[in-house]
């Protein structure tokens, strides 16, 4: 009879413990936010702030967003509000927080929960399931945010992954001989390299000694003059080196990275903006054309999106910021709001006397109602963007506001619209390039130009004297900065 009482008990504590867990089912899913509903909670922030911080949110939000995206919570930890960079006391933290997360998430001490670990800035990617994690994380005090790191805003908005186009393109075009001319020994300068005074300030400098780091999708291993013949015409001296830190998978748990070359082509035309070779084979050249070149693979396309794209830039932000070779780090991408680990990684980057340059904006179906993007948002970075052909007006795809530093310009006004001549993907051929990108790219050659003529100086000291040979200086317009740089009166 014992025993018979002792099974009826399991039974209907089984029973109970299953109608429990169906409640508590029941009322999660009842409290979870559609992707709809969280993305109206950001386009209002947009629209008021200007910006959008996750851990300003509740704990339900940020939850919900966590649920829809593959249950990655981003955690940016450490002494205070301001300790990104890693510690050994901030190392105890982490081990802390890894701690607390598996006690909350019910993880036995042999599971594992983190997915990735950074080793430079204090940033944990970890497994969540729990709202009361996300509860117990925004009241920690050595908590600096929590972000769900694999939620797509964007691709929210779509209902789909953003997909590898934002950017990219491949082609090729005859260049109109009305937007370049030829300079010895047979290198084509872009039209609005004169409108810049750039061939006037390669009498004093042509980047030599300085190395430009590009952050985009990488380099093509088809177009020989960013590889090896790199070092070609009046271009002589320099490297060029190529990593990749993009992992190419939906699986945010992989590790397998996708290698150093351009699947988009933007990387490519961007690195040949800011360093392609002053060469005798017809072709464009790039405004530092004796500096050298680090290429990184970060990203899929334009629009950081992804999980993925997000440990990409960190991972070659870091990289780049503790070599003591490299001055300058352009980066023509972005998104709408802040992410705070590449934040983190940007603020890491300008500690050590790294020139971060990042794009305003440049208008996708995503993206037009919007202002400066992330990062070029950040005061830790120099943001620029495009203007028409000897006016003050935006180009037809660019974003300006307050934040923006400098101008470049870069759309045509002589009835064509045609923007920058570029090498392209393609070996041995050319194309057009526009929006922020190309400006920002542009703006890092010139800041390799007066780098180079004065080697000792700081940051500060070379942005100052870019600020200083600007249209504005030293006054700021509410849209454009400082406006265009002069790169003759830079480096005299």
């Amino acid at each position: 009879m014992k025993k018979k009482l002792l099974s009826l008990a399991v039974v209907l504590a089984m029973f109970s413990c299953s109608s429990n867990e169906n409640l508590e089912i029941a009322e999660q899913q009842k409290e979870l936010l559609t992707k709809k509903e969280i993305n109206t909670i950001i386009k209002s922030s947009l629209e008021s702030k200007g910006d959008f911080n996750w851990t300003d949110q509740d704990a339900n939000t940020i939850w919900s967003a966590v649920k829809h995206g593959e249950n990655i919570l981003t955690i940016g930890y450490g002494t205070s509000k301001d300790n990104y960079a890693r510690s050994a006391e901030a190392d105890n933290i982490k081990n802390e927080l890894i701690q607390l997360v598996q006690n909350l998430e019910k993880v036995s001490a042999k599971g594992k929960t983190e997915l990735y670990i950074d080793e430079t800035i204090n940033v944990i990617d970890i497994r969540v399931t729990n709202k009361e994690t996300i509860k117990a994380l925004l009241k920690d005090t050595r908590v600096r945010y929590i972000e769900p790191g694999g939620y797509n805003f964007l691709a929210s908005e779509n209902e789909a992954r953003s997909e590898g186009s934002s950017g990219c393109g491949y082609g090729t075009a005859t260049l109109s001989i009305n937007d370049y001319r030829t300079v010895s020994p047979g290198a084509r300068v872009p039209w609005n390299f004169d409108a810049h005074n750039i061939p006037q300030a390669w009498n004093y400098s042509t980047g030599a000694g300085v190395t430009v780091a590009i952050i985009d999708s990488g380099l093509s291993p088809e177009q020989k003059w960013m590889n090896q013949y790199f070092n070609d015409g009046y271009s002589s001296g320099r490297t060029v080196q190529k990593y990749g830190t993009f992992v190419d998978s939906w699986w945010a748990w992989s590790n397998n990275y996708d290698g150093v070359n351009d699947k988009c082509g933007h990387g490519t035309k961007m690195a040949a903006v800011a360093t392609a070779p002053r060469n005798n084979d017809n072709l464009p050249v790039g405004v530092a054309y004796n500096a050298n070149l680090v290429s990184y693979r970060s990203v899929e396309n334009v629009v950081i999106d992804d999980y993925h794209e997000k440990r990409g830039i960190v991972e070659a932000l870091t990289a780049l910021a503790k070599r003591s070779d490299v001055k300058v780090i352009s980066m023509s991408l972005g998104y709408p709001f802040s992410i705070g680990n590449v934040s983190d990684a940007v603020k890491y980057a300008h500690s050590r006397g790294k020139m971060v340059l990042a794009a305003g904006g440049t208008s996708t179906s995503f993206t037009t109602w919007y202002g400066v993007i992330f990062p070029a948002s950040m005061s830790e970075t120099v943001a620029v963007t495009g203007v028409k052909e000897n006016q003050y007006n935006k180009c037809d795809v660019c974003h300006s506001g307050s934040q923006i530093d400098f101008t470049v310009q870069m759309q045509r006004t002589n009835g064509t619209d045609n923007k920058v001549p570029v090498l392209s993907y393609y070996n041995g051929q050319a194309n057009y390039v526009g929006g922020s990108s190309v400006a920002t790219a542009t703006t890092a050659g010139i800041a390799a130009l007066v780098w180079a003529k004065h080697p000792f100086w700081s940051r500060e000291q070379v942005l100052q004297k870019m600020k200083e040979s600007a249209d504005f200086y030293p006054n700021k317009h509410s849209e454009y900065g400082y406006g265009n740089i002069d790169a003759l009166k830079a480096v005299q």
